[in-house]
């Protein structure tokens, strides 16, 4: 297969170009850099010029491709605190690829979220897809994010075979840079590693070579309208984590009030109070995906979240 990967240089993208290659399909990658083009071209991929707000050049690319896989998102305007406009973009460029591919039955793979699917219970596939009274306190942004989700899912109707892959907080790994080492960086700031309340609450994970390998498989057999969970981990408690991040920086691990949360963790706050663990059975037994990569506490063990 020819796939068009957008986000194809980030950090689950680079994983998925290359499990791509490595199963033999062609990759072409959505750059807006020359470094990002250097990467692609140095992994073995083809190279695409754009971003996400060249609709037409968007399209273009998707109607010469076999399938598409969009992992794209504008992360530098979402977390400069215009999450909205992102997530607009977003809504765009998904409805660019489902008018390109519109009737030909070719595959779409779309990057979604799992956080606060089904607040304080085990998540399955089958929930979320229905819009939720607890959404309210995701805000404007995550509301529209999971309403893309859902609107590519309806592509199925339209001759289109779209599937959602819905992503943990964190896709661990050397070299990460979201959600656990910003947690990292804090306690290194803050002499202290912290957790909301009693730390109980849960988080799934999945590394991202485990979860580049269910994106291939979704983008060659995934059923038109599948919705997938990348989950290896079904529930890791906040404390648990606190715990690891505190051994390796030797600071104490302490429990930080609802009303303090805000001045500890920032923008963070909200993601590190929830409690959102997830199941991937559905997914596994469907697309015969098992997650072979060690999970998060003993990746974390590893220590190269605490170099430098």
């Amino acid at each position: 297969m020819r796939v068009f990967v957008t986000g194809a240089s980030g950090w689950i993208g680079s994983a998925v170009v290359a499990e791509l290659l490595g199963a033999g399909h062609q990759v072409v990658g959505l750059a807006r850099s020359p470094e990002s083009a250097a990467a692609l071209r140095a992994a073995g991929a083809e190279v695409h010029f754009g971003d996400l707000g060249d609709l037409d050049n968007l399209k273009s690319a998707a109607s010469a491709s076999d399938g598409v896989i969009h992992l794209a998102f504008k992360h530098d305007l979402a977390f400069s605190g215009n999450f909205q406009a992102a997530a607009d973009a977003d809504r765009l460029a998904v409805e660019s690829f489902g008018e390109a591919l519109a009737g030909s039955d070719r595959p779409f793979v779309l990057a979604s979220g799992l956080l606060g699917i089904a607040p304080g219970r085990i998540a399955t596939e089958a929930d979320g897809h229905v819009r939720d009274p607890s959404f309210a306190a995701l805000g404007g942004g995550p509301v529209a994010r999971w309403e893309t989700a859902e609107f590519a899912l309806s592509l199925a109707s339209r001759g289109v075979r779209s599937s959602v892959v819905r992503l943990p907080p964190t896709n661990h790994g050397d070299g990460d840079h979201g959600f656990v080492a910003t947690l990292v960086n804090i306690a290194r700031e803050k002499g202290v590693s912290g957790y909301v309340g009693d730390g109980s609450n849960r988080w799934p994970a999945v590394h991202r070579l485990d979860s580049a390998k269910l994106f291939r498989l979704a983008v060659e057999e995934a059923p038109a309208g599948s919705t997938l969970h990348a989950v290896a981990d079904e529930g890791v408690a906040i404390r648990d984590i606190a715990e690891v991040i505190g051994r390796h920086l030797n600071v104490p691990e302490v429990s930080i009030s609802a009303e303090d949360a805000g001045e500890h963790f920032t923008w963070m706050a909200h993601f590190v109070a929830m409690d959102s663990p997830a199941s991937g059975a559905v997914t596994q037994e469907l697309m015969k995906w098992k997650p072979t990569q060690q999970g998060l506490i003993a990746d974390l063990d590893e220590g190269h979240y605490f170099k430098g």
